[in-house]
């Protein structure tokens, strides 16, 4: 879809938060005439709302919030469903159902690598950021960073040159309407995940998967079984990552492979020799998870960036906040914020990560529809789980996934429930002995008690820094 000329043009933005206000500002500023709606009161939008009204932006607040949308052009937020009555209803008004996202990747005027994934998505998105900056600076280029990881692109545009880049993190939300496909296109790997939100499993595989359709180039995970099927069928050439290394046999013409070999990150083109990037005790971040996003982005900038520039990313960088994120010390127990392990997968990965270290967990939240088995395979495989504190939504349903489990009866640590999260973490505390970690890694989003996966790890923040010995 080309971009449109709003002048005059009805417009109206599912949602009135802060995720709008840039695109609300953008469209104001073409001279189109916008509505913003949103379930929330307008009192509840506070200075959002306020700004909104001073732009002159028209506000439809309340439960009825989704009646009647009769404009030319309704953006919808990643969080609706593009299958809701009303906006059906639009539609066959004559509205344009379209997204923010839509609309850059359709009219972009740089080059795009997009990023997805049920894991690490985040990490491997400001990876690349990361690197390309590094790259990019000395040409006098710039590096846009945005998507589901901050910023919206859409209101960017102006300011973009075709020797510019950007890099977008992708939800499923985001994709499952998405015509257009970025340059390069990086999928981390597809786990269980919002399926809450998604009808089921094949949904969510088939939103993920659109990120692939017209793509230039593809960056897919070869240890996870979806993401290798992928690229069995993916149009365009692909390069597989993995631990280990990949065979010549299992890459078409055209691909490559970057994997671990002797401590060595290396790069092979089908039928080619191997050719050293990155060593892996040059990487600050722990775990073997983030030797996986290196891998991912080292296959991403490829063309864009060498050994030099993700080198020198590797040893400085020290991490996106919320994720294993060290708050503080105290009486010989360290406090980590794991925030943003919305998925057993995610959590499974922050354990390894943390290595042989006595730790107390803190686990649940918001009830994404998802198995709790992964997250029992994963605590009751290990043997340094001192105590597993359960707060949230889910407490129970973790709790059934533990005692349901073939290994729980060996099980060698206490479990804990409690509804506050505030008594959690202090409860938490208290299980902790010197030496020992507490980590707040939730398997769960966070939408039961916080805004977001933010809100929650700086509420964990605040109360750890609070405490005293």
């Amino acid at each position: 879809m080309a971009l449109p000329d709003f002048q005059n043009k009805t417009v109206t933005l599912l949602g009135a938060g802060v995720s709008n206000m840039p695109l609300a500002g953008y469209l104001t500023a073409k001279g189109a005439i916008v509505t913003a709606r949103d379930k929330k009161s307008e009192a509840d939008l506070g200075e959002d709302g306020a700004k909104l009204r001073e732009w002159g932006v028209h506000l439809i607040c309340g439960e009825d919030y989704l009646a009647d949308i009769r404009e030319e052009y309704v953006f919808r937020s990643p969080g609706f469903r593009p299958d809701l009555p009303a906006l059906l209803e639009a539609k066959a008004c004559g509205s344009v159902i379209t997204s923010e996202m839509e609309l850059f990747l359709a009219n972009r005027p740089c080059p795009v690598i997009g990023i997805t994934g049920s894991d690490g998505k985040t990490t491997t998105t400001t990876l690349i950021s990361e690197i390309l900056t590094k790259a990019f600076d000395s040409l006098g280029h710039k590096v846009f960073l945005g998507g589901n990881i901050g910023k919206p692109m859409l209101y960017r545009i102006g300011d973009m040159a075709e020797s510019d880049i950007s890099v977008v993190e992708l939800s499923s939300f985001q994709l499952m309407t998405a015509d257009s496909a970025p340059d390069v296109a990086v999928i981390t790997n597809i786990t269980p995940n919002h399926l809450n939100w998604h009808t089921g499993m094949d949904e969510y595989i088939a939103a993920k998967a659109k990120i692939l359709d017209g793509c230039a180039r593809a960056v897919l995970n070869y240890e996870n079984e979806i993401t290798r099927d992928l690229a069995r069928g993916a149009a365009c050439p692909v390069t597989l990552f993995s631990h280990g290394y990949i065979p010549d046999e299992e890459l078409r013409e055209g691909d490559s492979a970057v994997y671990e070999k002797d401590g060595v990150i290396v790069f092979r083109a089908r039928g080619e020799e191997e050719f050293p990037i990155l060593q892996v005790s040059d990487i600050l971040l722990p775990g073997r998870h983030n030797v996986e996003n290196y891998m991912a982005a080292i296959a991403a900038v490829r063309g864009y960036a060498g050994p030099e520039e993700i080198g020198e990313v590797a040893r400085t960088f020290r991490g996106v906040r919320h994720r294993l994120e060290l708050v503080r010390e105290m009486g010989g127990v360290a406090y980590y914020n794991g925030s943003i392990d919305s998925s057993p997968t995610r959590t499974a990965a922050a354990l390894n990560a943390m290595g042989s270290r006595p730790l107390v967990l803190i686990c649940g939240g918001y009830d994404k529809q998802i198995p709790f088995a992964p997250l029992a395979d994963a605590l009751l495989s290990r043997n340094n789980i001192r105590a597993l504190v359960l707060t949230g939504a889910t407490a129970q349903k973790i709790e059934d996934a533990l005692r349901e489990h073939p290994a729980f009866a060996g099980r060698s640590f206490e479990i804990h429930r409690e509804a506050d999260f505030t008594e959690a973490i202090l409860l938490a505390s208290r299980c902790a002995r010197a030496g020992d970690a507490v980590l707040l890694s939730p398997a769960c989003a966070s939408f039961d008690a916080f805004a977001n996966f933010e809100v929650r790890g700086d509420r964990f923040c605040e109360i750890v820094r609070g405490l005293t010995e």
